[in-house]
């Protein structure tokens, strides 16, 4: 196995157990961008790519749209010359709900036949890439199935910079401070544990060629209830800070599994109770 990626959010400590198993994983410290990525793809001829190097922060895309699009539209392109030099036979693509955008109440959860129509640079990045891989997947002579992924979250997810609403809260409870909940706590999301989205992307190695599929649970929790599930988690009793909303931030996102269910034989079975608390620890004060 060869991993890639720039460590700009990960730590090489995630990767201890399968550094354990010596020659038989390789790591290479390089961002999607860099010339030496061809390289290493090129020499290693991967069967399977697995793409999830991303720039993911939706207010970071606001505010630097074109390091956003550099990162995730121009390092994929990269990447799919490389795979494509390299006789790869399929690339799987971490998408994400964003690129459909705000949708109305009485189109959730979001079907993949949704029209495309996100409101933030990184939601535009995501489906741009998208419209190469519908449009150009010929052009590179690979197979490639893209995973739109809900709000993933799980253990050894790092709370720096514009990390996941999960991470962050967790960084929180284990601190003993209070989060802030930008907004009115309200807007919802659909929250994915990443055991199960590690399934989903096993499964899709042999299955749902040339397909868009949703990876989520379907059920939509408001940010104020993934407080109170965590905090009661953790036996806290802080309270939250509230903000002003962020721009380009959802009101509503949740997504219908139906079609992965169909292709794949996959369904998120980690309810959000289970996974939380592999997140916290209740207070030895408790």
């Amino acid at each position: 196995m060869v991993v890639v990626d720039n460590l700009s959010t990960g730590s090489l400590a995630n990767l201890e157990n399968a550094i354990s198993h010596g020659s038989a994983f390789d790591f290479f410290e390089i961002d999607i961008r860099d010339d030496a990525l061809a390289a290493v793809v090129t020499s290693r001829k991967p069967e399977i790519v697995f793409h999830l190097a991303a720039q993911i922060s939706v207010t970071s895309s606001v505010k630097d749209p074109v390091t956003d699009a550099d990162v995730n539209i121009v390092g994929t392109l990269r990447l799919l010359q490389a795979a494509s030099a390299a006789g790869v036979r399929k690339l799987l693509f971490a998408t994400s709900a964003a690129i459909y955008g705000e949708v109305s109440e009485s189109d959730l959860p979001i079907r993949e036949s949704q029209p495309r129509r996100p409101v933030s640079p990184y939601g535009i990045s995501k489906a741009v890439v998208l419209s190469y891989l519908e449009a150009t997947s010929g052009q590179f002579g690979l197979a490639w199935s893209a995973l739109a992924l809900a709000n993933v979250y799980g253990p050894r997810q790092s709370s720096d910079g514009e990390a996941g609403v999960v991470a962050l809260f967790a960084d929180h409870l284990r601190h003993d401070e209070q989060p802030t909940i930008f907004g009115d706590g309200e807007q919802q999301r659909d929250f994915l544990f990443v055991g199960d989205a590690v399934e989903a992307f096993v499964l899709a190695m042999n299955h749902g060629d040339g397909l868009v599929l949703n990876i989520g649970t379907g059920h939509g929790v408001s940010v104020n209830e993934l407080w109170r599930e965590l905090a009661d988690a953790a036996r806290s009793d802080l309270a939250p800070i509230y903000a002003p909303r962020r721009e380009g931030d959802l009101q509503a996102s949740r997504l219908d599994s139906t079609l992965a269910r169909s292709v794949l034989g996959w369904g998120a079975t980690t309810s959000l109770r289970a996974g939380l608390e592999q997140l916290v620890e209740p207070s030895a004060e408790s």
